[in-house]
């Protein structure tokens, strides 16, 4: 169980880009998965082109998929689906697409993983041994996620992302810009995903179809926890880390991820709206 919440919270971590964007611009980003393979390999490149450390590279990675993130909304999705949202959902595929194929193209299918000398060590806490590298991906979650919920409730441009996911035409009736504010929502998601990759790197390997598996488990954890809702992304990641452990403990490792969708068919029956979304 605690291997489960430690795994789950890096979950929560990918999700919370997912939930953000869905919480403004009311999508799904179908990039999503393959923004993270391409955060995962940037994490490789600095390492063995610069020698520096995963959590080190969280500095300069996540700046840098925030200005990714914003400028991808702002000069290719937002444009090309000329504010449609259904043409938002055929852009962000076919961004993915493009982006998959592109590392495919440079990479090969090869797995990469990176060597280092703490990939596996542990830590003894008396009733069990667990996992450095997850230990720091749980707290370094758990801090993301206080820190997005901070920006949305007590900053100017929280406010302004919360206005415009509750009333787009109202937030740009009083001037706000709601391109810039969707544009930056794009970018906060994207540097989720660069902390997450750095995060997952030390103990995770990568190859240009590995974010795949991550974003299907991570729209559940999203579904669980409530459309737009951080606290309930980060909740929801702990729960289906949990419930992956122990699924992967009594069935077998193979079959580990069966109660994860169990869990999202669930959900959807008895509370479409997950633990905190509201209702349309």
């Amino acid at each position: 169980m605690l291997n489960g919440l430690l795994t789950g919270a890096v979950y929560a971590l990918v999700a919370l880009g997912l939930t953000l964007v869905y919480g403004v611009l009311h999508i799904i980003n179908f990039a999503h998965g393959a923004m993270l393979t391409l955060a995962m390999f940037a994490v490789l490149m600095v390492h063995l082109g610069f020698g520096l450390d995963p959590y080190l590279a969280i500095p300069v990675l996540a700046p840098l998929f925030f200005l990714v993130g914003y400028l991808l909304q702002r000069l290719v999705i937002g444009p090309a689906s000329r504010n449609d949202d259904s043409s938002i959902l055929l852009v962000t595929l076919g961004l993915s697409i493009v982006l998959e194929n592109g590392l495919l193209a440079i990479f090969r299918s090869d797995t990469r993983s990176l060597t280092l000398d703490y990939s596996f060590s542990v830590l003894d806490i008396g009733v069990a041994l667990l996992s450095l590298p997850r230990v720091v991906g749980f707290g370094v979650a758990v801090l993301v996620a206080g820190g997005l919920w901070a920006i949305l409730a007590l900053t100017d441009t929280g406010k302004a992302i919360r206005a415009v996911a509750k009333e787009k035409l109202g937030a740009a009736l009083v001037g706000i810009d709601v391109n810039h504010v969707y544009a930056v929502t794009f970018g906060l998601g994207a540097a989720t995903l660069a902390i997450a990759a750095c995060l997952l790197m030390p103990s995770f390997y990568v190859n240009p179809r590995v974010g795949n598996a991550f974003v299907l488990v991570a729209f559940t954890v999203v579904v669980l926890g409530g459309m737009g809702s951080i606290p309930g992304a980060l909740l929801g990641g702990l729960i289906i880390g949990v419930v992956e452990s122990l699924c992967g403990l009594y069935l077998g490792e193979s079959l580990g991820q069966i109660g994860i969708f169990l869990i999202f068919i669930l959900v959807l029956l008895v509370r479409p709206t997950g633990l905190f979304g509201a209702r349309a």
